[in-house]
């Protein structure tokens, strides 16, 4: 792993958006005051293309149906009614 650049939040200031873009390049930037830690610039992280739900080991078939139509997240696609579905008479 590379050294982490540390700045200053003088420097920061003076250099806020060529040190974001370095961020954004090249990994964190830690901003000091009075040579103690007390913020980071860090990249973006790219948003997973698949929802946290979508990945999980366990779906019941009625939200693993509405994925597979790509209906969930849409408008006029309930959830509840797919859970409700799921459930059956255990409701």
């Amino acid at each position: 792993m590379g050294h982490m650049k540390t700045i200053s939040i003088r420097e920061l200031h003076s250099r806020t958006g060529e040190l974001v873009r370095a961020a954004a390049r090249y990994g964190e930037i830690r901003v000091t005051d009075d040579g103690r830690v007390v913020a980071k610039i860090v990249p973006q992280a790219e948003p997973s293309e698949v929802p946290y739900f979508a990945r999980r080991k366990y779906l019941s078939p009625g939200i693993k149906k509405l994925i597979e139509t790509g209906r969930l997240g849409q408008g006029g696609a309930d959830s509840t009614t797919a859970i409700s579905e799921d459930r059956g008479d255990r409701a």
